[in-house]
């Protein structure tokens, strides 16, 4: 049984290895295109013909296979896939006034790495395999944000990324040797032995301070959010999506797998901290928000607020915030994606801001509605994804009693409508110049893009009426640790 149930991983490995092959070989780079993103649907066909219910072990207990990994790896391969799609016009008419890019297959071999980095973080049982794991799923985003060298907006984001992230792993390097020497082991399973027998240790609160500080920076928590705005706003489209779905999931992975892992004995005395992180990050992501004009930095600190609300799952207890935050990044992922490739066909040779979107939806009304859902659903309101996303994500918190944060969250969650609002508003209601709405009327999407954008709408919808998918995750769940 090895062989099948590391199977996804060992092709999903190779193909970005056969990726750089193909390159080496000089074929075309349109097929080496093809080659990618059916190369990933049948890593993702062969994923899901694996059943649920394993907790197994390779390679010296080092790389496991939980219900929870087998979810996230589902997760993390659909967004590479997805990217994969909406890079396809960046590479055929770029954006902003700026020339195509170039160098394809690097490109794709590149965005496979990092999911395989993703995928390491997810399958860790030890702090080594994790933290190599992270920097794989790192690493490689530094210079995808930096891709297209005719933008030098993309080369000073990718210049900040880059010192900014080496802090923060610095800092969490830092953190793990804290806890290793508080151990005396980089195994989990010893680690969370180590803190039940002494919870109130000042070595572990140091090294807990340190982890959540640099896990922070990738996921975007306040103070440690900073250089996302400038980052997402340089990169490309299909990049700052990327950002804003899978690196965050990296993030939350890696915080879901320690707090409820080898701090685990621990994690009613996180709470406030926990508490008081995702109350100040949403607050903070939804302010910023609202001073926006471009759309990449709107989608920003939008992702910063995001992070908040996700966050504010763990506060509860490991199963219903493991479901929860799970089903809750399929949402998010789906919605963020349909508002990218919308924001990425507006902005060929225009700069990517609110007024691009100007009579949108009076020119291509199907793509008005499908922002309308997309921002709907980002916003949490019913009858859409997001609102049965949020509403398992507060009742995670809800479980441990947290209703005063509750309450503040609620407050944060209009406050956040208004921000999308804003957007929509662009699209659906402002006038603008002649030319800007011609410009709209003459929108041509391949039928990548359409097929793409339908999909992803009828995935929104179809996650928001049928809230059974979330009941559905949870049940797996319930097989695995």
């Amino acid at each position: 049984m090895s062989i099948p149930l590391l199977l996804p991983d060992i092709l999903l490995l190779g193909l970005g290895v056969m990726i750089l092959a193909l390159d080496l070989a000089r074929v075309k780079a349109s097929l080496v295109w093809n080659v990618a993103w059916m190369g990933l649907i049948a890593v993702l066909v062969v994923l899901n013909l694996i059943p649920a219910g394993w907790d197994r072990a390779w390679f010296g207990g080092n790389w496991n296979l939980s219900n929870f990994g087998l979810l996230m790896r589902e997760f993390f391969i659909l967004s590479a896939l997805v990217t994969t799609l909406l890079a396809r016009s960046n590479f055929v008419r770029g954006e902003e006034g700026f020339g195509p890019m170039r160098y394809k297959p690097e490109f794709l071999a590149a965005l496979i790495f990092v999911t395989f980095g993703a995928i390491t973080v997810v399958s860790s049982k030890d702090l080594l395999t994790l933290f190599v794991g992270l920097e794989l799923a790192t690493i490689p985003l530094y210079f995808l944000v930096a891709w297209n060298k005719e933008n030098a907006k993309a080369s000073e984001a990718a210049t900040k990324f880059v010192l900014l992230g080496s802090t923060s792993t610095a800092t969490m390097l830092f953190g793990m040797s804290y806890l290793y020497g508080f151990a005396g082991s980089l195994r989990f399973a010893n680690i969370g032995e180590a803190v039940a027998s002494s919870p109130t240790s000042p070595l572990l609160w140091i090294a807990v301070l340190f982890l959540t500080a640099g896990i922070g920076f990738k996921l975007t928590l306040f103070p440690f959010h900073s250089w996302a705005p400038d980052v997402y706003d340089g990169a490309s489209t299909p990049i700052t999506a990327f950002l804003s779905v899978s690196s965050k999931a990296t993030a939350i992975s890696f915080l879901i797998i320690m707090v409820y892992g080898p701090l685990a004995a621990i994690q009613v005395q996180l709470q406030p901290l926990l508490i008081l992180l995702s109350a100040a990050t949403m607050t903070v992501g939804n302010l910023g928000a609202m001073k926006q004009t471009r759309l990449r930095r709107f989608m920003a600190w939008s992702s910063i607020a995001q992070a908040g609300y996700i966050l504010a799952a763990l506060t509860g207890p490991a199963m219903s915030a493991r479901s929860s935050v799970v089903f809750y990044l399929f949402t998010y992922a789906f919605s963020n994606y349909l508002v990218f490739f919308i924001a990425s066909l507006v902005s060929d040779r225009r700069e990517q801001t609110f007024a691009s979107l100007t009579g949108l939806s009076r020119q291509k009304p199907w793509l008005g509605a499908a922002l309308a859902i997309g921002l709907f659903s980002l916003a949490g309101i019913p009858p859409v994804a997001g609102f049965v996303g949020k509403f398992m994500l507060f009742g995670s918190a809800a479980k441990a009693g947290h209703f005063a944060f509750l309450i503040f969250v609620g407050v944060n969650t209009v406050i956040g409508l208004y921000c999308y609002l804003q957007v929509l508003k662009a699209g659906w209601v402002d006038t603008g110049e002649e030319a800007q709405e011609e410009a709209n009327k003459n929108l041509r999407l391949s039928f990548t893009e359409g097929a793409s954008i339908t999909l992803l709408t009828l995935l929104v919808l179809g996650a928001g009426i049928a809230p059974w998918l979330g009941n559905n995750i949870a049940a797996v769940l319930q097989y695995g640790p």
